[in-house]
């Protein structure tokens, strides 16, 4: 593992070429405990824990010029930074502080000798975007958190692009899976990088049709990750279709496609809504130091409220949180109700001798309904007419996936971007991966940049006007570079 990769390469991020390095990172510890036991915490003694987590982004935009077709792609930071007459545009110096501030908390914690946790998950745009802008203390104060203090901060897997699972091609959510453990590796380190076990899906989006939801969990598995954080009202039990009635203990998220194959993994349920409020004053703590022992697999164990949110957005995370964060963890540290990360807690259960077969199964919402009136081995065409018979028959029932802001649909109304979006999809299958072009090819990294590129999530998420604009322009530049190139 002491190989190095190039952070950029081509002026691209590194986001493809060397699947052979990143799997045997991957799998290096599988099996084995990488977080329990360095840092102190007696799980024996305590009684409930909580985590918390820590999402940041920020979308790559042609914005760096005045004609839309030949501007450069900036970070929409840079663009805010250069812009702060416009809207809260006002907040980027802010949010630069907040991409780099839990390097300077955690450290300053330990050497008090408190023990500080938090997750981090930070998106493959936002990363590449603060080096393009030569952001570099960022890093400075990022990179340490994954090499020297890797029991405080636990880096979560996401999606390079922020491509939202559930209207994301899913040989495309696959290459953002892989890119982002590229792109990783080569900012903070292979080592680093094996250490990552758990996967963070982009605005909480879990797929619910079968077919989607199953691919999404067997590409996270083959890509080596161990457990997935999900929204507990995108997840129902398989017997009631009822939500999961021990949220504060994991699952096993066990999804099955129209042909009756099975993909399972360890689900971490993070409870609630989006409210930033949540992370940001702490709540998940005072909600844990009312929770004792819970049954598990014929063991009393404690409980973990485990809650993310955006560390940047909002008045309450960019000015409460940081001397809340900091009052909590001063008071939890050796108590009977610490803040620890997931995947420790994790490896002090199977420690125990519980094994992941004996958590309760979930699996994604309203599947129960479907199985109802459906027969793994039916068929496509079968499948897709119970889905639709049963849109018309239930006003609540869909197949678009669910996520922490449910009142937003990630597919109707957006049929002007994602047309071009599964087109540019399609063109890359043939004329990359189906024709066998090596992905350490410098024109594989051109078009998977803007492939990744144009499918994230901000494009969707902010409606009409420029953001769609934005990702039209990106789907032009990817078919362009695959039309001429190939």
């Amino acid at each position: 593992m002491s190989e190095q990769l190039p952070e950029i390469v081509d002026g691209l991020p590194n986001l493809c070429g060397r699947e052979d390095l990143i799997q045997q990172a991957m799998t290096k510890y599988a099996g084995q405990n990488v977080y329990l036991g360095r840092s102190g915490i007696d799980f024996d003694r305590i009684e409930s824990a909580f985590a918390i987590a820590l999402h940041m982004h920020q979308p790559l935009i042609p914005a760096g010029g005045e004609d839309l077709k030949t501007a450069s792609v900036i970070s929409n930071l840079q663009y805010m930074m250069e812009h702060q007459w416009i809207g809260d545009n006002h907040n980027a110096p802010v949010f630069h502080w907040c991409y780099k501030r839990m390097g300077e908390f955690i450290p300053h914690l330990l050497s008090e000798g408190k023990q500080p946790r938090a997750g981090l998950d930070y998106s493959g745009t936002l990363l590449y975007g603060l080096r393009i802008m030569g952001l570099n203390d960022v890093f400075d104060a990022l990179i340490p958190l994954a090499r020297d203090f890797p029991y405080a901060a636990e880096w979560l897997g996401t999606a390079w692009g922020h491509a939202v699972a559930p209207s994301t091609p899913v040989q495309d959510f696959r290459l953002h899976v892989r890119a982002w453990q590229h792109h990783f590796a080569a900012v903070f380190g292979l080592e680093a990088l094996s250490r990552v076990r758990g996967f963070s899906p982009p605005e909480m989006a879990l797929p619910n049709h079968p077919d989607v939801a199953y691919e999404f969990v067997r590409t996270l598995k083959e890509c080596g990750y161990q457990w997935v954080l999900v929204q507990e009202h995108t997840v129902e039990q398989p017997e009631t279709g009822f939500g999961p009635a021990q949220k504060h203990l994991p699952h096993r998220l066990v999804c099955r496609n129209c042909q009756g194959e099975t993909a399972e993994i360890v689900a971490i349920i993070k409870t609630q809504g989006s409210d930033t409020k949540l992370v940001g004053q702490m709540q998940p703590y005072y909600e844990a130091r009312g929770l004792s022992r819970q049954l598990l697999a014929g063991r009393k164990v404690p409980p973990l409220v485990t809650q993310i949110a955006d560390g940047e957005n909002g008045g309450v995370m960019m000015n409460e949180f940081p001397p809340k964060y900091h009052e909590v963890v001063r008071e939890c540290s050796g108590s009977t109700t610490p803040i620890v990360n997931v995947s420790e807690y994790l490896e002090y259960l199977f420690s125990l001798g519980i094994k992941e077969s004996d958590l309760p199964p979930l699996q994604p919402k309203h599947q129960k309904l479907l199985w109802e009136h459906f027969q793994p081995g039916d068929g496509h065409d079968r499948l897709a007419q119970v889905i639709e018979r049963l849109r018309h028959q239930r006003h609540d029932f869909h197949m678009e996936g669910g996520s922490w802001t449910n009142d937003i649909s990630w597919v109707r109304g957006y049929e002007s971007l994602l047309k071009p979006m599964d087109e540019v999809s399609a063109l890359f299958y043939e004329k990359v991966i189906a024709a066998g072009v090596p992905s350490s090819d410098p024109r594989y990294r051109r078009a998977l940049f803007y492939l990744l590129t144009c499918e994230t999530s901000c494009f969707r998420y902010w409606g009409q006007g420029i953001w769609v604009d934005y990702g039209r322009e990106l789907c032009r530049r990817a078919r362009q570079i695959l039309e001429q190139e190939f």
